[in-house]
């Protein structure tokens, strides 16, 4: 009898915290979907830039190592609890380069995408430290890998900065992108590619490369001066020597209309188009004119940090902010179509 009871006890204690935990989750996803208020701003989509720190030495980088502050990982947590909370469906963890931190990235990505239930999990990278060992541990918390290369040639890519900082020695880009793609294949990422057109590669033609490739998304971004982080000798980039004109950047484009998967971006759709937060969990405005940083989300809250920065939503959505963006996504924008399921070769 006395153990009968005891198992009573035990099974009645079990049913209490289960009882406990399942309320206290229905809470949070009811936090989470809950609509918002007629003068709040949504965050749909942010780029979290946690970290400056980088290993190549790009000419025209916009996002400068400044600092090298990371935040602890659990108050990364809470602000991206924040920005959930307020209506945030897709995280992108950018930098710097955030793969110089292997496990704290993997750590985010699964929260972003167990815990939080976001629809998107995407990072963007250079390329050099991702790796197949990486992405097989965390790759079921991402949905989209962008990796930027700028240029087929490897002195092209080296001339722009593309090369470690360290040694001085190139990437070997190319070569990289089809090996990651391979991986991405394996494990269920989206690929995407990032290339930025500038005074070195706007006449080059990448469409060869790219079909090859065949990403679900070819971002192609004009370059972009920030006051405050790149716009002369007195910053740690000046990327004026690297400033093209509209036309050429047009030509650039023209020649690459065929790729689908293209989605060109020119100076006037970046600007304020992208929610952009820090190392510090700040929102930034690198719209025109000086560089603009909010309060600390973990210190403010999301919506009045949100409001002290100009978002243009409206370009935002104009721009295509909002797509299929999770990796159970058919792929609809391929390059060439296909399941691209072959062995990639360059």
């Amino acid at each position: 009898m006395a153990y009968l009871a005891l198992l009573v006890l035990v099974v009645t204690l079990l049913l209490i915290i289960y009882a406990y935990r399942y309320t206290n989750h229905s809470r949070s996803l009811s936090t989470l979907t809950s609509p918002p208020k007629e003068d709040e701003i949504v965050p749909v989509s942010v780029n979290y830039v946690f970290t400056r720190h980088c290993n190549a030495d790009c000419k025209f980088c916009f996002h400068t190592e400044t600092s090298s502050y990371k935040l602890p990982l659990s108050e990364a947590e809470n602000g991206l609890r924040l920005l959930a909370e307020a209506g945030m469906k897709k995280i992108n963890f950018a930098g710097g380069e955030p793969f110089l931190y292997p496990k704290y990235l993997g750590a985010l990505c699964r929260y972003c995408k167990d815990d939080l239930g976001l629809e998107s999990v995407s990072i963007v990278s250079n390329g050099t430290k991702v790796t197949e060992k990486w992405l097989k541990e965390y790759g079921s918390a991402v949905d989209i890998l962008a990796i930027s290369c700028d240029s087929t040639n490897p002195e092209t890519n080296k001339a722009i900065g593309r090369k470690d900082r360290g040694s001085g020695e190139a990437f070997d880009n190319v070569k990289s992108l089809f090996q990651i793609k391979e991986w991405c294949q394996q494990c269920g990422i989206r690929f995407k590619l990032n290339t930025v057109v500038c005074s070195l590669n706007w006449e080059e033609t990448m469409a060869d490369m790219v079909q090859k490739l065949d990403p679900f998304r070819w971002k192609v971004f004009q370059v972009l001066v920030v006051v405050g982080e790149n716009e002369n000798d007195a910053r740690k980039r000046n990327a004026r020597d690297f400033l093209i004109t509209d036309a050429q950047y047009e030509d650039f484009c023209s020649r690459h209309k065929h790729l689908k998967c293209m989605i060109p971006e020119p100076n006037k759709s970046m600007k304020s188009s992208y929610l952009l937060v820090d190392e510090y969990m700040r929102f930034l405005d690198k719209g025109d004119g000086d560089e603009k940083v909010s309060d600390s989300i973990l210190e403010v809250g999301v919506q009045k940090a949100i409001k002290q920065v100009r978002w243009d939503q409206e370009e935002f959505h104009n721009r295509g902010g909002v797509y299929n963006w999770n990796s159970a996504a058919e792929k609809t924008n391929s390059c060439v179509g296909g399941s691209g399921d072959k062995k990639l070769e360059w």
